[in-house]
């Protein structure tokens, strides 16, 4: 069995929880910006470490005067926001644990959340939010506190702290022991009821100074960082516990649509992002170009940059190609840079694997891509990609006190650190996904010499065909998706004669790209049959089939009538695709790929 360990850099502390590691922050750093909130003009307000540590414990001290006991469970349905964190570490400070809802949950998900819990307060953010609890409000009855921070909330709550001692503060921060619960943080449920995840002061405190030691180029007091992903997600969370831990200022932005703006203003020095963020900053910089008449040389840099890469891997860069490379970053790819901020050198990528040209495309911007891995259950990162030595189409060593194995089916299998404590009231579920004390995470992948990991798929998602043929749908479907106007991709065939995809349309993306070819007067919904886009689909299919074998390859495709979102179910929070819940709606798509013709069948360019 294939095995890999690197030894941890930083002892674990068994009395140290979270809290230890803002204390410390304030410490080293206390006139340091830890934060910046935007200002409504365009511009950021720095707040210190001292001074975010002033507001935690106000905060605290309201929660303990409403009547918040050590160990209560708090509910949080908000988007990304300074006052996202600050609640969750009041929360720590308090005593209780955060039980993080994400935003767009349904009624039924926010009462399984708030009952298994065992739930005693809650915060919304606004009118909606507040709506949807109140359709279970009745159901809840444990919930005996609501607050909304619309409202002004958290300043009323704080108010009513005044006379609570900071020693009570003190007391109560203390109380929790490494091994303790942190938060509960509830899996996506896409197969059942959604799953509690606890997940330890352990697993922050010693993975956040573990994983400051093994990238220090991007953790530290100089960095800046602006997070958009969802903060109910461990992936955005850990980054926030991390970047206070190692001093990072952290701006907030949940509009994606206002990401290059605020880009702009607060010029991060690290993203933490999915690659489909990254392949729409690609695709709206090509399109952009299109549209004014430099397409040809944005495609032309953007070759030049991959090939730039790819000699730097190879340890030689040719004159002419430097001579060539210079010219476009110049011209062209300097653009970019700005459009980012101008200060980011390093981005963090996960959720899904990013394709080898953006990898290598970003790279030669100055945009060192770290691809790394994880699960809720992991606390997000078993691994990442040093700054040092990062290797594209890996996701790296596992970071310091983690271990990875390879099962004799190729699941990749966990053990340290990173290790979440099992499932909340669910011990059947903690059982079943251990072995011999290693966590199996669903995915297969395959380890290098060096440690390395790389994922080729889910374990669970491998289709095999009528014939026996075992697909991996990633292979297929992260290259397809790169492609400027499609949005998903779904691939299936499982006991199918062949391999069939179900696309959707990048909507946003597709006025752009109809208008640069010369296609006016078509609707969204009449694109999905029109010739041209049919036909840029099948490139995109033709491309991603020239990777596998014939037995492997997409033979028919159709385009479905609408956009696949969170809010339709059909992808979870950080934009992953529920497969499940995808083909059992589209079931009769499916059987019309196999029983004959679909209308929006492409017909391939290949000859």
């Amino acid at each position: 069995m294939q095995q890999f360990e690197v030894p941890i850099k930083v002892p674990v502390d068994p009395d140290a929880n979270t809290t230890d590691l803002l204390v410390e922050r304030v410490r080293q750093t206390p006139d340091a910006a830890l934060f910046a909130i935007p200002t409504g003009d365009g511009g950021w307000s720095d707040v210190s470490a001292r001074e975010f540590h002033r507001q935690v414990i106000a905060l605290a001290k309201g929660l303990v005067a409403n009547g918040i006991e050590p160990g209560d469970k708090i509910g949080l349905m908000a988007k990304t926001s300074y006052e996202w964190t600050l609640i969750d570490f009041a929360t720590w400070f308090a005593g209780a644990v955060l039980v993080p809802i994400y935003d767009t949950n349904a009624p039924s998900q926010i009462h399984w959340n708030l009952i298994d819990s065992g739930a005693v307060a809650i915060i919304t953010e606004n009118a909606d939010h507040a709506a949807r609890f109140d359709e279970i409000r009745a159901d809840v009855p444990l919930v005996r506190s609501v607050w909304r921070l619309d409202l002004g909330d958290l300043d009323k709550i704080a108010a009513a702290g005044t006379g609570v001692a900071d020693e009570e503060i003190e007391r109560r921060r203390k109380l929790a022991k490494g091994s303790d619960l942190a938060t509960l943080i509830y899996t996506s449920g896409s197969t059942g009821k959604p799953k509690g995840c606890v997940i330890t002061h352990t697993n922050f405190v010693a993975l956040s100074q573990n994983a400051q030691a093994a990238i220090p180029e991007v953790v530290n007091p100089d960095s800046s960082t602006l997070l958009f992903i969802t903060l109910a997600h461990i992936f955005a969370r850990f980054i926030s516990v991390l970047s206070i831990a190692g001093g990072v200022k952290i701006g907030h932005e949940p509009d994606t649509k206002q990401l290059l703006p605020a880009l702009a203003s607060f010029q991060p020095t690290f993203l933490l992002a999915v690659p489909r963020v990254f392949e729409k900053v690609f695709n709206a910089s090509e399109q952009k170009a299109e549209a004014g008449g430099k397409g040809k040389i944005f495609r032309a840099a953007a070759t030049a940059a991959v090939e730039h890469s790819k000699a730097l891997d190879a340890g030689h860069v040719p004159l002419g190609l430097k001579l060539r490379f210079a010219v476009l970053d110049r011209l062209v790819l300097s653009k970019l840079r700005a459009a980012l901020g101008g200060r980011v050198k390093y981005a963090v990528s996960g959720s899904a694997p990013l394709g080898l040209f953006l990898g290598h495309f970003y790279r030669s911007l100055g945009v060192s891509i770290l691809e790394g891995y994880g699960l809720t259950e992991t606390t997000a990162p078993i691994s990442i990609n040093p700054p040092s030595n990062f290797k594209i189409g890996t996701v790296g060593p596992p970071l310091p006190g983690n271990a990875v194995r390879l099962g004799a089916d190729g699941e990749i299998q966990v053990k340290g650190i990173c290790v979440f404590d099992g499932y909340w009231n669910n011990e059947q579920a903690t059982t079943d996904t251990f072995e011999d004390g290693w966590f199996k995470t669903g995915d297969i992948g395959t380890i290098d010499n060096d440690g390395y990991l790389a994922i080729t798929g889910r374990k669970k998602e491998i289709i095999v065909t009528a014939g026996g043929k075992n697909v991996a749908p990633a292979t297929l479907e992260d290259p397809i998706r790169s492609n400027t106007i499609i949005g998903q991709v779904i691939v299936v065939g499982d006991q199918k004669p062949f391999i069939s995809a179900l696309i959707t349309l990048d909507e946003e993306m597709l006025p752009a790209w109809l208008s640069n070819n010369g296609i006016t007067g078509v609707s969204v919904d009449q694109a999905r049959s029109h010739p041209a886009v049919l036909a840029e689909v099948q490139r995109a299919i033709d491309a991603a089939n020239d990777r596998v074998s014939r037995a492997e390859s997409i033979r028919k495709f159709a385009i479905l009538d609408s956009e696949l979102t969170e809010a339709s179910g059909h992808l979870t929070p950080k934009l992953s695709i529920k497969r499940h819940i995808i083909v059992q709606d589209f079931a009769d798509v499916i059987d019309g790929l196999y029983s004959g013709s679909p209308a929006t069948e492409g017909v391939s360019v290949q000859g």
